[in-house]
């Protein structure tokens, strides 16, 4: 070990004091908690136990909803109620930036570096020899070191060769499908695409029109199961949802239930599944150790809405790029705080 003079030992901390009143002049005080949130993740992870257990991590990814889709952030068209009170007794993220399109996103959310980086600028589509290099660490990767199980239940869209699924790059599981529901093999047809659906690395089936009106459901059960099993142990749950990417295909219990048509039924559906998930961490008993993360990969097509940010998806305008995002984690993170810090999809694996 390093042995310092007490001059030395003195410098250091003069230095240090020094750093942290100009943390304190250039920061907001939601960022001052966030940052202290962090450096007790830290300590957890370092092994001390005063600390408590390692908390669970929740990331639940909307496909293409756009800024304005959900009640928290101004929707008047669809009903959310769980995300409204997700963003009650949690953190509302005002100013948090993802991609304007999928895969750029994701990529960053899994390795918390710029996709143009790693070479993934744009939309990869099926059978490309693309996705996430070998070389680069996960956040999946790296939460296993620590001893946590991992799961990816839902789209992927980081490349479906076998060498690029969430099973080679850091998950213990997968189960949904590897990209877009619009790119299965009839792509470029408007309706009933068949898409493979996965587990591991095996096609169990395809899906068709009317088998992705389930793919919600079959997600979310799959979600809940995987919460009550890993309850006793440190778990990340990468819950990238399906919904709502056209084509629309809310399932048939919300179907023509909201006041927005096939989109607003199949928000619906995606806030219903929230509050499925947030009442299986309840149950488990594990909501004081659970951080739960909602957000989206871009902003909303036309048939969404990113009210009131002017663009779309696939723009770098603000509606583009700018996404709805909700932090809870009971004890850790305060209830009813709106946090406008500028922060983004990239800030997710050093956070955790």
């Amino acid at each position: 070990m390093l042995q310092l003079t007490p001059t030395q030992e003195e410098a250091l901390v003069a230095i240090e004091q020094d750093l942290k009143k100009q943390l304190e002049r250039i920061l907001t005080p939601e960022q001052i908690k966030v940052l202290a949130n962090a450096r007790a993740r830290a300590s957890a992870r370092s092994g001390n136990s005063a600390s408590g257990p390692l908390p669970n991590i929740i990331v639940i990814v909307a496909d293409d909803l756009g800024y304005g889709d959900i009640e928290p952030f101004g929707s008047r068209l669809n009903r959310t109620p769980h995300l409204a009170s997700m963003a009650r007794e949690g953190m509302k993220l005002t100013s948090f930036y993802a991609c304007p399109v999928c895969t750029p996103s994701r990529a960053q959310m899994m390795t918390g570096c710029y996709a143009k980086r790693m070479s993934l600028p744009q939309v990869i589509f099926p059978g490309s020899a693309t996705g996430i290099h070998a070389d680069e660490r996960t956040l999946p990767e790296l939460l296993k070191k620590q001893g946590y199980v991992t799961s990816c239940i839902g789209k992927w869209h980081l490349g479906d060769q076998p060498s690029f699924l969430p099973t080679s790059r850091g998950f213990d599981r997968y189960f949904g499908i590897p990209y877009s529901n619009d790119m299965g093999p009839q792509h470029g047809a408007s309706k009933g695409n068949p898409l493979p659906l996965m587990r591991g690395d095996r096609v169990i089936e395809t899906l068709d029109g009317e088998g992705q009106n389930a793919v919600t459901a079959r997600y979310t059960s799959e979600a809940v199961a995987y919460i009550r099993e890993n309850k006793d142990r440190p778990f990340f749950l990468y819950l990238p949802h399906t919904a709502v990417h056209v084509p629309l295909h809310p399932g048939s219990a919300f179907r023509g239930k909201s006041k927005n048509g096939s989109y607003g039924d199949w928000v619906e559906e995606l806030d219903d599944s929230v509050g499925q998930l947030l009442s299986a961490v309840r149950d488990a008993g594990i909501d004081a150790r659970t951080m739960v993360l909602f957000t989206s990969d871009n902003g909303a097509p036309r048939v969404g809405s990113n009210a009131p940010l002017r663009g779309f998806k696939a723009s770098t305008w603000e509606g583009g790029m700018r996404v709805p995002t909700i932090v809870r984690w009971p004890g850790t993170v305060p209830a009813g705080v709106v946090c406008n810090a500028v922060c983004g999809n990239i800030d997710i694996l050093p956070s955790c």
